[in-house]
């Protein structure tokens, strides 16, 4: 099994369907000579040249039309956005083009195109560039709305999202791309819409996604010391969503907690908390809680952003007030 970083991963996912289909190309600010924002790109430009991995200028509005435009064509574009952050000027083309190109067209145009890059909160990057996005677009139909957490999961998702003929909105976390984990080295992809269970418990279940499963984890940890045993459900994906995996998980557990990192306010948490209470509602001793980011947008001071974010600490005393 070897050991990759989360880019890494991302890489290898992308160069590999790059290698078996031509009409796939990736697009995006700095993708080629610069290898990337973050190197997710790293190579590409050498290995395929410039007319598949394509340098753009700061315009993402143009970029995401044009890849929306090449998908009507045939082709199955990849477009990175540096940050998901400035995805914002290109939603028009996303969610009124992208999102409703195969639905509007009867069927005509399937839309193979993937919208990718770096997301998420921290780092001190301040208001503009430090928000988490995953329920603006889960609130679309028309797309799907992918989150990995691993590298393992980075790129089987990919994989599946590349070959997919829908729009899916792939958002990595930027706090993860160093961090390392083992990846099958034989070929593999992930289903879209298929949640895993991350760790096995039976006191209450913690639903998560991308980089709050590491917040998760960490509190499960905590918690083990005191004899709570928590079960956590990795999302993976939004959009489908597994739904069974909740309910098979809070059945067994009778308590759920929502763990994210985005606003509370209509978060997609909210969703989560709804479905088990319609679904599950004769299964469980407690209401679903949520852990989330404060409700103000994102502070650039340290003390104050690290006050603002989710942490395993306030997800462990969230646990323990529902067990209480």
């Amino acid at each position: 099994m070897a050991i990759l970083t989360y880019r890494e991963a991302l890489n290898r996912a992308m160069v590999e369907e790059m290698e078996k289909d031509p009409l796939i190309y990736l697009m995006g600010e700095e993708v080629g000579h610069y290898q990337g924002a973050y190197k997710v790109s790293q190579g590409m430009l050498d290995k395929f040249g410039e007319e598949r991995v394509i340098d753009t200028p700061i315009s993402e509005n143009g970029f995401a039309g044009i890849g929306v435009g090449s998908a009507m064509t045939g082709l199955r574009p990849i477009i990175e956005f540096m940050t998901w952050n400035f995805s914002l000027v290109a939603i028009d083309q996303i969610i009124n083009s992208a999102a409703k190109m195969n639905y509007m067209s009867g069927g005509q145009f399937p839309m193979p195109i993937v919208f990718r890059g770096a997301g998420g909160v921290g780092g001190r990057l301040g208001a503009q560039h430090s928000q988490a996005f995953e329920s603006w677009y889960a609130h679309c139909p028309g797309m799907k709305v992918v989150c990995p957490a691993t590298p393992k999961d980075a790129y089987g998702l990919l994989k599946s999202s590349i070959r997919d003929n829908n729009p899916t909105i792939f958002i990595e976390s930027e706090v993860l791309y160093g961090t390392k984990g083992e990846v099958p080295e034989q070929e593999y992809t992930i289903p879209l819409g298929l949640a895993d269970i991350k760790r096995k418990g039976t006191d209450l279940s913690i639903i998560t996604w991308s980089r709050a499963l590491g917040f998760a984890e960490e509190a499960a940890k905590i918690l083990e010391k005191e004899g709570i045993s928590i079960e956590i459900v990795d999302l993976r994906s939004l959009r489908p969503l597994d739904e069974q995996a909740i309910y098979e998980s809070v059945k067994k557990t009778n308590r759920a907690l929502v763990v994210e990192e985005g606003w509370p306010v209509a978060g997609f948490g909210a969703q989560v908390a709804y479905l088990i209470q319609k679904n599950a509602f004769d299964y469980l001793d407690h209401p679903v809680e949520r852990v989330t980011q404060k409700d103000v947008p994102m502070p650039y001071a340290a003390n104050l952003e690290r006050e603002s974010l989710p942490n395993a600490e306030r997800v462990a005393q969230a646990v323990r007030e529902i067990l209480r």
